[in-house]
């Protein structure tokens, strides 16, 4: 294997084990999730800017995945409909206020958001933040405290205020995202490649995936889990939880 593949691969598992260090910070989240799954509500997951969305679409409809989760997949910031539109709507402050009027978010007490934004800097990931709040939901930051802390207070990418997602929710996963995000360098070229932040987010909300499952069962709520579709047997075990589910879910249908 060359040296940036071994690069790339030694940085990848320094994150992963930056994630597993968080693991006291997951749990507290996961309980908290799951309490309010077994009082009846659904978990909401939201990656509000580019490729943060793929951490939303991860959880959703997913083998070994819950059933519950209402991802918020937004077409604002969702790079099939632009990759530059995307980055100018998550910069536009106010835009989150009325993605969760139309997701009607916050309507049942305890509702439980997870807001997975790999540099947790934005206006439309700062707003999100502040919004479950507004609405006395539970929030669950998974984002890098190291970028948001280094990037200047008055670069065009911030939300008005400054603020960080990281100090606006009630739980915090740092993702350990590096500064810059990609790892590797490559000779004779400026910019590194190899880009993190996907695998940041993903690797972590996974892992709160699994807790809540855990946290679930401990409190005598059987959690469900939807099965691959392309097992055998794989639709028909889904189909009580698409029967239940479907009308709920915005994007499950």
């Amino acid at each position: 294997m060359n040296e940036e593949l071994i690069a790339y691969s030694q940085a990848i598992s320094k994150i992963v084990e930056g994630v597993m260090g968080e693991e006291e910070v997951i749990k507290g989240a996961a309980r908290a999730a799951a309490e309010s799954i077994v009082a009846g509500n659904l978990l909401h997951v939201i990656g509000p800017g580019g490729h943060s969305n793929m951490a939303a679409e991860e959880v959703l409809w997913r083998s070994g995945g819950l059933a519950v989760v209402n991802s918020i997949l937004d077409p604002g910031t969702n790079l099939i409909h632009g990759a530059k539109r995307s980055n100018y709507i998550e910069r536009l402050p106010g835009y989150a206020q009325k993605v969760f009027d139309a997701y009607r978010l916050g309507k049942n007490p305890g509702e439980v958001i997870i807001i997975a934004n790999a540099y947790g800097i934005n206006s439309m990931c700062i707003d999100s933040a502040l919004e479950a709040k507004k609405r006395n939901m539970i929030s669950i930051g998974i984002t890098s405290r190291s970028f948001a802390d280094k990037l200047a207070l008055d670069h065009p990418s911030r939300h008005p205020s400054g603020k960080n997602l990281y100090q606006e929710v009630d739980f915090f996963i740092d993702n350990h995202i590096p500064y810059g995000d990609a790892v590797v360098e490559i000779e004779g070229i400026a910019q590194k490649v190899g880009p993190t932040a996907t695998i940041c987010n993903v690797v972590a909300i996974n892992c709160l995936m699994i807790e809540i499952t855990k946290a679930l069962k401990s409190l005598g709520f059987e959690p469900p889990i939807w099965v691959s579709a392309n097992l055998p047997g794989g639709d028909q075990q889904n189909k009580a939880y698409e029967d239940k589910y479907i009308p709920l879910i915005k994007h499950l249908g």
